[in-house]
């Protein structure tokens, strides 16, 4: 690896903050507190039942959770800071001017000193002056800190799932449907770049927005608020996100200078076809990772829109074309084939999965291909993160592997899940391709959305009675022997990848 290679973990702030003994730290202004208590999703098991207030307590013991990462040897750190904690109440009254373009969307927002200024008035001091120790605590341990404005979590007065969903998104607070979002975001990132500023080395804007999309609007079982199908509604939300990351870049931009800026994306590239020699199967593959990632990427990049998410009809927008870097999370591949389109609004649908592959597999048994399978159903498949980052390089930005991780909660598969993958990545950076930081989810077991505290993806187990930080000894072990000789050791080659070819 090179010498400036980040090595890191991510989490995100609702998955691991709460859980104090006392419930002084609760985030109760967020669309998913609101979500994952819902009787209507309780009753028909979308959700766990699981609390996040039951989680664990990264808020209060954050000085642990990084004096691990230190323990493993890590540079870096990535996290996001919950939106709906520093403005628990609306951000509406501050306002900014804005100007469209021909198209209809946001070409500039005007955020001055005097908007800055308004929103600290309303901003949450103690949560602020929180998070704010929190990075601080990161930069005095010589970490990275790679910065998320936003992970799937939005403050409720943006949206309220429990109205989107029994409105079918015909009510005010609707999230991304709504072109306010964007007004918002532009503010909410402004602000975090003039408070928090000086505490971070690389900005992202936000983490997978295309999983909110699609699990929220277009497949209401997944137990993603709001649980709606409304094709129209997720091409609206999906310009709009594409949108909003362009004018926060620009708002982090007038007052912070250097640290990049990009967007994580998920599923770049990892999408193979059923029958590699049927040219429906290959064009299904191709939909799958341009609706994924392709159709967000070409605009950010390019500054070409598909407006009728087809891969043909574009429009050139160059105020989109703002990206500094890619991220990618990568835990399993795709295998898809052809179907018509699942939405006809939607024509670059027209694909479907093919069980017993990718994340479509019988938890802990084997793939079709006979790969190993999480317990949550994952096929570990290392290879496809070599092609992530192939693809993602092709639009000419940097590229982080910003999540890489295994539902395991014996610690069987997770030793040879990292070691493989890394070696996959080192095979990236011997072919050319410019990958600058491995990030592992997670440090410790968290909230994982719908399904709870179920699946366990730490390097620390959690008890979560106790709290304590158990180390799954073997996983930790290689990862930090990675960590310390800055790539795959021959002894972790020996022991660990024989079955790879690596």
């Amino acid at each position: 690896m090179k010498t400036e290679f980040l090595w890191g973990v991510s989490q995100s702030g609702f998955q691991f903050e709460m859980g104090d003994r006392f419930n002084r730290n609760l985030d109760t202004r967020s669309d998913w507190w609101y979500w994952a208590r819902d009787p209507v999703n309780l009753k028909k098991e979308l959700v766990s039942g699981d609390l996040p207030e039951e989680g664990i307590n990264n808020y209060e013991l954050y000085p642990l959770d990084h004096s691990l990462a230190k323990e493993l040897g890590l540079n870096a750190y990535s996290l996001n800071l919950e939106w709906s904690r520093i403005f628990p109440c609306p951000t509406y009254g501050v306002e900014v001017d804005y100007e469209l373009d021909g198209n209809g969307l946001i070409k500039r927002v005007k955020i001055t000193r005097e908007t800055l200024r308004k929103l600290d008035g309303i901003a949450d001091k103690n949560e602020v002056h929180h998070y704010t120790r929190v990075l601080t605590n990161l930069k005095k341990l010589g970490f990275k800190v790679a910065l998320t404005l936003t992970h799937y979590t939005h403050p409720i007065w943006l949206h309220d799932p429990i109205e989107s969903r029994d409105t079918n998104l015909q009510n005010e607070r609707n999230g991304w449907v709504s072109q306010k979002s964007v007004l918002e975001f532009a503010k909410f990132a402004a602000y975090l770049a003039y408070k928090f500023g000086h505490l971070v080395d690389i900005w992202a804007t936000f983490n997978e927005p295309m999983v909110m999309v699609e699990l929220g609007y277009l497949a209401p079982y997944s137990g993603f608020p709001p649980g709606v199908v409304n094709p129209q509604s997720a091409k609206q939300a999906i310009i709009n996100i594409i949108n909003a990351h362009a004018r926060a870049y620009d708002a982090i931009r007038e007052f912070e200078k250097e640290a990049p800026i990009g967007i994580i994306a998920n599923n770049v590239g990892t999408s193979y076809p059923k029958d590699p020699n049927d040219p429906e199967d290959i064009k299904a593959a191709q939909m799958t990772d341009f609706f994924h990632s392709g159709l967000m990427l070409q605009a950010l990049t390019k500054g070409d829109l598909n407006i009728e998410f087809d891969m043909e009809t574009t429009i050139k927008v160059p105020h989109l074309e703002r990206l500094d870097w890619i991220g990618i999370t990568y835990y399993s591949r795709e295998v898809v084939a052809h179907s018509e389109p699942k939405f006809p609004e939607i024509p670059i649908t027209g694909f479907k999965g093919v069980p017993g592959y990718g994340y479509s597999c019988p938890p802990n048994e084997l793939s079709k291909d006979g790969y190993p399978v999480s317990d949550i159903g994952w096929e570990v498949y290392p290879e496809g993160i070599y092609n992530s980052i192939k693809a993602a390089s092709e639009y000419g930005k940097p590229v982080y592997i910003m999540e890489n991780g295994i539902a395991d909660s014996k610690d069987v598969l997770r030793p040879h899940f990292i070691a493989s993958h890394v070696a996959y990545i080192e095979r990236a950076l011997e072919s050319g391709f410019d990958v600058r930081g491995y990030f592992h989810w997670a440090l410790t077991d968290n909230y994982e959305w719908a399904m709870g505290f179920r699946m366990r993806f730490g390097l620390y187990s959690v008890d979560m009675i106790t709290k304590e930080r158990i180390p799954r000894k073997e996983s930790v072990g290689v990862y930090r022997e990675i960590v310390g000789n800055n790539g795959v050791t021959e002894r972790i080659r020996r022991e660990y990848l024989g079955r790879w070819g690596l």
